[in-house]
């Protein structure tokens, strides 16, 4: 009892050690980020009252990035910055979270500027809204820009088949391009969400005077324009090939932002840029699908854990930790519950197999559940908001390895002679304390029993156990 009270004390304090140690990596990594923001492009100096207020919205868009753009605008009025330089390369993300980062450029008192670069960046999906929304748009050479057509996330109806709708013809004189073919989704829900986004790019193409028809075909048939191509179509305002040659393009524009009229004046601007801090980038972390599908399988294994060697602790607090921390994670996410319960199905029958032994049957069931809830978890086609299936592949394999290897440890313990209980007592020696003609004491393993004789023994003599009745010993004299 003594090694295992000890073991147990040296665990806590191990376990108080790492937990201190961690916190003080946290603390350390967060002042430091905080105090190293994101170097921003070098521009010419300046007045240290006038400044260009320089944001990154770098991956897809989510809760916690539209929480950074938002804070970093209002900062940006705030300080009375002179404009807000939206540096983009996004994949896409979630409507709600656009909707969001658009309202907060539509109520920005600062001109903010979306500008997507650097060589090889896109602004694609909800980067086009948002593109869109902004007081000036502006691409770096050899980035693109379009695919703004909607996409169900959690799976939805099976589409019909597309339903094609010839353009109106061109009139004789008319000199401009035939507009191509319009494809619209089969079913209700897709035309409803699809002419939703039209009438809104429309909407904010008609507020800043941008071509509104190029946005339409963008959502209703994944249009994608090049830099130099979107600027012949009035799509954007400026081609700039880094945040200095931008600053010069912008000098002496005017634009209305918060109804009142703006003539910028950018020359020799200091650019600063704002960092996401702790909490943000903490939620970045937390709410990508691999982090959080990692989490949660932390979170559990760490619990049985716990379970299986109670009073471990540290086991049993990591595991809680990670199982809220990838709970909440998910929260933030799309999550199709129909893939969590079938995880938590097969977690559930695994455990099961090894307190039912089913030859296997149990465990191999379970490890198709988790594999298959794993794989539609984020069941969905926006971009960045999925689980990478070489991870799901990999847990797949190791969780079945561990089956395997479970397996064929059983079959060769069942091989094995016995090691506990009263079946390796038979045939073991004894020796006779005293003696005895039917009931007599023996010593075996340095312990005193009851035994009986069908022989007479004398003190010392060697005899062995044939059988064990009721913790009584039936021994008989070894032969020489």
């Amino acid at each position: 009892m003594s090694r295992v009270r000890s073991g147990r004390i040296e665990l806590r304090r191990i376990a108080r050690r790492l937990a201190v140690l961690w916190l003080a990596g946290t603390v350390l990594s967060f002042s430091s980020g905080a105090r190293a923001a994101t170097p921003a492009p070098s521009a010419p100096a300046a007045p240290a009252d006038r400044f260009a207020t320089f944001v990154e919205l770098n991956g897809p868009i989510g809760p916690a990035m539209s929480r950074y753009v938002e804070r970093s605008l209002a900062d940006a009025a705030g300080r009375h910055s002179s404009v807000v330089i939206l540096q983009m390369d996004t994949p896409g993300g979630l409507d709600t979270s656009m909707r969001d980062i658009i309202k907060a450029i539509l109520a920005s008192p600062v001109p903010v500027v979306s500008y997507v670069a650097p060589g090889g960046a896109r602004a694609a999906s909800a980067g086009t809204y948002i593109l869109y929304a902004s007081h000036f748009a502006a691409m770096a050479p050899a980035t693109n820009l379009g695919a703004a057509t909607p996409i169900s996330i959690g799976g939805g109806e099976p589409s019909a088949p597309p339903v094609t709708a010839p353009a109106a013809p061109a009139g004789p004189d008319d000199k401009k391009q035939k507009a191509p073919e319009e494809t619209s989704p089969g079913t209700a829900s897709e035309r409803k969400a699809v002419n939703d986004a039209v009438a809104y790019i429309r909407s904010l193409a008609q507020l800043r005077g941008r071509n509104a028809e190029w946005g339409e075909a963008a959502v209703r048939g994944a249009a994608s324009l090049s830099a130099d191509d979107a600027l012949k179509q009035n799509v954007i305002d400026i081609v700039a090939k880094d945040v200095p040659d931008l600053l010069r393009q912008l000098q002496g524009r005017k634009i209305k932002a918060a109804d009142r009229e703006i003539v910028l004046d950018t020359r020799e601007l200091v650019v600063r840029s704002v960092a996401p801090d702790w909490r943000t980038r903490l939620l970045l972390v937390l709410t990508h699908p691999t982090i959080a599908y990692g989490l949660l399988l932390v979170g559990i294994y760490g619990l049985l854990l716990e379970g299986y060697n109670p009073g471990a602790v540290l086991p049993g607090v990591v595991g809680a930790l990670a199982l809220l921390l990838g709970l909440y994670g998910l929260q933030l996410l799309a999550v199709n519950y129909a893939g969590l319960a079938l995880m938590a199905l097969g977690i559930g029958l695994i455990v099961t197999e090894f307190f039912m032994p089913a030859y296997g049957s149990l465990g191999v069931g379970g490890l198709a559940a988790f594999v298959v809830g794993s794989i539609i978890l984020f069941d969905n086609d926006a971009p960045g908001l999925q689980v990478a299936m070489p991870l799901i592949a990999g847990i797949a394999v190791a969780g079945g390895l561990v089956i395997v290897i479970i397996g064929w440890l059983g079959a060769r313990a069942r091989r094995l002679p016995p090691s506990t209980g009263v079946e390796t007592m038979i045939g073991a020696g004894v020796e006779a304390v005293r003696d005895c003609e039917d009931r007599c004491v023996v010593r075996y393993g340095g312990e005193l029993w009851n035994a009986r004789t069908s022989s007479p023994l004398r003190a010392g003599q060697q005899a062995r156990i044939v059988k064990v009745v009721d913790l009584t010993l039936w021994v008989e004299p070894q032969q020489k």
